[in-house]
């Protein structure tokens, strides 16, 4: 196997080659959990991967709680399923409250804080009520807590952690949250072996071709951990090594390849770009860890069969919407249909008509 064929594994396993799924829950269920801070560019990651789907779908699955969305892991936020959302915090939190916690110290919250914050938290979210940031900002405000902005997103975090919050739907354009206990039914509790083997087996399935260290950055365990879960689905996944690296990964019974250049439009951070720790397989020269490292100032890749290739951002119009790409080379002409078809097709998923521009 060689870099290439790892790619087309991957896009294939990602679902981006094929949308093999029905509904944002399926799509959720087969990566796990999906990055999804961008929310918008959250929704269009779940979109490709479904046939036929749109924005509106996607929206209207999270308002219906089919996916909710919550600090999970590294912690950023993640679209996770109501029947997943409590094993994998219960072994993912810890780790992630003691990455938090000398943070923590220093804007002055500890345990007996946060006990006091998450009662009012959930005083305030009872009965079925969904509140805004800014209203819980001021119910914890008027019953004498400081609540900046780094101090209210921590406070928020740890509620998440604690299992007590989670997305509720939104109202507007507006987030909101809502007991946890009122958006995902108690499940079965299962033990920390079985959730670290859940949770690799998931992973290698959904992001496969991967390495270790893929699976220990996308999971936020520690590298002990992580090859604790690894060695226990070892039996049950393929391995291939290739320059030195060892990549894991449940084999599909077909993969689908594509007879046109597989052409992509990508957030950052998409699962196919974010999900892995070594991308140099996907980027030369780093580019992309250079556009990582750059936040929010270019979130939108091209891929072109397998690898970023160049950058593209929207421009809404009066009655359309502009994309405007700017790859790295030149290219040819059934990539530049390819791309094209791709604005199209995004066009559709938002429901107004996208125009390609080439820089």
């Amino acid at each position: 196997m060689n870099v290439s064929e790892i790619l087309i594994l991957r896009l294939h396993n990602t679902g981006l080659l094929h949308s093999p799924f029905s509904s944002a829950a399926d799509a959720v269920t087969h990566l796990g959990a999906v990055q999804a801070q961008d929310f918008a560019a959250a929704k269009w990651a779940l979109g490709l991967r479904i046939k036929d789907s749109t924005d509106k779908d996607i929206e209207k699955a999270y308002n219906e709680g089919k996916i909710l969305r919550t600090h999970v892991m590294r912690p950023t936020w993640h679209f996770v399923l109501p029947e997943d959302i409590r094993w994998m915090l219960s072994l993912t939190a810890p780790r992630l409250k003691a990455l938090l916690a000398n943070y923590n110290r220093k804007i002055g919250l500890d345990d007996d804080l946060f006990a006091r914050s998450n009662d009012v938290i959930v005083q305030a979210l009872g009965s079925h009520t969904v509140l805004t940031r800014q209203e819980l900002k001021a119910t914890l405000t008027d019953t004498g807590f400081e609540t900046g902005v780094q101090r209210l997103a921590h406070i928020i975090t740890r509620a998440e952690l604690d299992q007590l919050i989670c997305s509720g739907p939104r109202r507007g354009k507006q987030f909101t949250y809502a007991l946890l206990d009122e958006r995902a039914p108690e499940e079965p509790m299962i033990s920390r072996e079985q959730a670290l083997r859940k949770l690799a087996l998931t992973y290698f399935t959904g992001h496969g071709p991967a390495q270790l260290t893929d699976f220990s950055w996308w999971s936020g365990l520690t590298t002990k951990d992580a090859r604790e879960a690894l060695d226990s689905i070892k039996s049950s996944i393929s391995q291939v090594t290739l320059d030195g690296r060892t990549y894991w990964f449940t084999p599909p019974a077909k993969v689908i390849r594509p007879d046109v250049p597989a052409a992509l439009l990508l957030s950052i951070y998409d699962e196919y770009t974010i999900a892995y720790k070594d991308r140099r397989d996907i980027s030369q020269a780093r580019a992309i860890e250079r556009m990582i490292s750059r936040g929010n100032a270019l979130t939108a890749v091209i891929v072109l069969n397998g690898r970023v290739t160049g950058t593209w951002m929207k421009k809404r119009k009066k009655n359309s919407i502009e994309i405007r790409l700017n790859p790295f080379r030149k290219l040819d002409k059934d990539e530049r249909e390819a791309l094209e078809s791709e604005v199209a097709r995004y066009g559709k998923f938002i429901g107004i008509p996208a125009v390609p521009v080439t820089e």
